[in-house]
């Protein structure tokens, strides 16, 4: 349909979307956890705190949670507003249009003045990133062959963690290298890097073609409504894919919006007790920050690889139940044994094997439970929505762990609770997950 098929069984069309879809994804990613990685410094400067105070520790605890909370609600309303968008109007424009917004909105919070403009600036970035994802990953399973969509959306999924590592790079670069000494003013200039998406706008305007199921489905079929979602028909394949993504998302925001700070107050608590001087804790802050993120994200990257035998050969449910086991096991052992800092910063990787690998599935999984007509919507419902629900976990995390003095042992001791979430999904998959193995993607 798009040429003949040239490397892995696709065509250079199918290696094009997906590469925009790759960036668009990364790029959501990189825009949207910025923030985690200069709270430590935007925060106690927005309110007036001085840096490194046990002041600015609690706020800063605090702030993580509620912004990050607030990001996942604005999440949930762009997925589900922009799917609706790409359902009627189609993916290319919307995906455009998402991935334009969310870079302006990240970009414009290096101008914020007070804490009421940061939040207003990252409620507009994530309207824009709630909606990029659903229509990146229906695009993709739209465009390319059914006998290469788990592979593709694996491919596509890895641009989420590299897309974190590279928050953390330019962070360290800028925070910790070029301007380590004025830390009341770097902040402002990671968060403009935020603005590099603006090329992969411009890229889908130009080379991406519209999805040629939608517009066959669009062609005999009348526009999509919100309430076709909870249809006899299509209400338990909405329910199966709400579960699975509101678990998920649950366990991966309330785990990477305060894996940055553990590393930091790890830092600053082993800098405090060596006696080390200012500048040198704050480098050490830094550093420990990006190692802690890097740990948690490359592990991720290589968990993401699994969906692909567990997937195929196993079906998708049993491959939901082994990343749920595996996230739970994982959590229990890397929070609830008494390691060394440095040990439990390397535990991280295990952690986001199973915690962050499992969002590789989704890409394939979510657009697999919908018709063509509902697909945008559907999958935006169901991934977002349940970033609503996530927005929990991160907002009681912080203000428990800022009641608690927004120390390393707090921060620990609730992460290790988080594994009670998907050790209950994998418990109940039976009953609550669908199976859609060797379904075909149809233009209804």
């Amino acid at each position: 349909m798009h040429g003949k098929r040239t490397f892995w069984g696709m065509t250079g069309y199918h290696w094009l979307v997906i590469a925009a879809a790759w960036l668009g994804w990364g790029f959501d990613v990189f825009d949207a956890l910025l923030f985690n990685f200069v709270a430590p410094n935007c925060v106690p400067t927005l309110l007036g705190l001085p840096l490194g105070s046990p002041e600015a520790r609690q706020a800063t605890a605090l702030w993580t949670g509620v912004l990050s909370s607030i990001l996942l609600v604005g999440w949930a309303v762009g997925g589900v507003a922009f799917g609706w968008v790409a359902d009627r109007l189609g993916r290319k424009r919307a995906l455009m249009l998402t991935i334009a917004m969310y870079a302006l909105g990240t970009a414009s919070c290096a101008f914020a003045t007070d804490m009421w403009q940061l939040v207003l600036f990252r409620i507009i970035g994530s309207l824009g990133i709630g909606g990029e994802w659903a229509i990146g990953a229906t695009l993709v399973a739209e465009v390319v062959p059914d006998d290469r969509r788990v592979e593709a959306a694996t491919i596509v999924y890895t641009a989420s963690p590299i897309g974190i590592v590279l928050a953390s790079v330019v962070n360290y670069q800028v925070a910790g290298v070029w301007l380590v000494d004025d830390p009341a003013t770097s902040w402002r200039y990671v968060f403009l890097c935020g603005l590099a998406p603006v090329l992969v706008a411009v890229i889908v305007r130009l080379f991406i073609r519209e999805s040629e199921s939608w517009e066959m489905s669009m062609d005999r079929a009348k526009p999509p409504a919100l309430i076709e979602l909870f249809s006899p028909a299509v209400r338990a394949l909405t329910l199966s894919g709400f579960i699975t993504s509101a678990a998920a998302l649950l366990t991966w925001w309330t785990c990477n919006a305060f894996i940055p700070l553990l590393g930091s107050t790890l830092a600053a608590e082993h800098a405090a007790q060596l006696d080390l001087a200012p500048e040198v804790a704050r480098a050490l802050g830094e550093a420990w920050k990006t190692n802690a993120s890097n740990a948690f994200n490359l592990g991720g990257l290589v968990g993401a690889f699994a969906a692909i035998p567990l997937a195929k050969r196993l079906g998708r449910r049993p491959m939901f139940v082994a990343y749920f086991l595996y996230s739970a096991a994982a959590l229990f052992v890397a929070f609830g044994v008494d390691f060394s800092p440095e040990a439990r910063m390397r535990m991280l990787f295990a952690v986001g094997a199973g915690v962050y690998g499992v969002f590789s599935a989704f890409i394939f999984y979510l657009p697999e439970l919908f018709p063509a007509r509902l697909r945008g919507m559907g999958s935006g419902f169901c991934y977002n929505i349940g970033r609503a629900l996530a927005a929990f976990g991160p907002l009681v995390t912080g203000m428990v762990s800022a009641a608690a003095g927004g120390s390393s042992s707090v921060i620990a001791a609730m992460l290790f609770w988080v594994g009670a979430v998907p050790l209950a999904t994998a418990l109940l998959a039976r009953f609550v997950i669908i199976e859609t193995r060797d379904r075909a993607i149809v233009s209804t």
